[in-house]
């Protein structure tokens, strides 16, 4: 469970949990599920996209496939940490993630600043065909929460997650500026992700129906968009001049 894997291929289906729903379905799960070799872990991310935030806005409209690009890191990163660069798309409800690993002042170079990383590699070359036909991608969210990650023990490509603490802001866009930002999610939610190959295992699906868990569909850095031009609407209003 600890080697890098770089390509992913698989479903991924989401579901908003109260505290009271979470804590049943722990209880539920507790024989089917283990945690893997991160424990508990904070994943922090950059999001990028272009000056008008085309990626984003493409993505809430819900095409049949949409993309993005981010840079990760497994807690706070300093100078020599490594940490991934990946290019997600989904096509068809199946989710396809490549990532490629460096140092972080070499992942800041290469996609902040345009600078040529030699890496050859597939999962580079399909990186870098993104960043030329994009053009002027930048950052533009910072997103960060809490994670419990775990897999099926009797089937460990199951995996299940589940986020909490779920920050974003738009200022200080580096990974290095540390964890902090706007609440994504009501007080005592969690976001829970099943990740499958395939289908969904039967025992599973009927455990879900009877706590009357359903999927929705969330998009991190697509709420907190949302949240961010909200806010600069309520901004504007606050600045009309009205008159009687």
């Amino acid at each position: 469970m600890s080697q890098f894997q770089g390509t992913f291929k698989r479903y991924e289906v989401k579901y908003l949990l109260s505290e009271k729903k979470y804590k049943l379905l722990k209880q539920r799960l507790q024989d089917k599920l283990e945690i893997d070799n991160f424990g508990k872990t904070i994943i922090c991310n950059i999001y990028f996209d272009t000056p008008d935030n085309l990626l984003i806005r493409t993505s809430l409209e819900k095409p049949i496939y949409k993309e993005k690009l981010r840079l990760r890191s497994y807690g706070i990163p300093s100078e020599g940490d490594m940490v991934y660069v990946e290019l997600k798309k989904k096509y068809n409800d199946v989710v396809y993630k490549r990532r490629i690993k460096m140092e972080l002042p070499m992942a800041e170079n290469y996609l902040y600043d345009s600078k040529p990383v030699s890496e050859p590699s597939q999962v580079k070359r399909e990186i870098d065909w993104f960043i030329n036909f994009y053009k002027e991608l930048e950052p533009a969210m910072y997103i960060s929460y809490n994670r419990i990650a775990m897999y099926g023990i009797e089937d460990p490509e199951l995996r299940v997650t589940f986020d909490s603490n779920i920050l974003w802001r738009k200022e200080e866009l580096w990974l290095e500026c540390g964890i902090w930002g706007n609440q994504l999610l009501e007080e005592g939610q969690r976001l829970m992700e099943i990740k499958i190959p395939g289908s969904m295992p039967l025992w599973l699906s009927h455990i879900l129906d009877e706590l009357e868990i359903y999927p929705t569909s969330f998009s991190k850095y697509g709420k907190g968009y949302q949240f961010s031009e909200q806010l600069k609407k309520n901004e504007s209003n606050k600045g009309e001049i009205k008159y009687a």
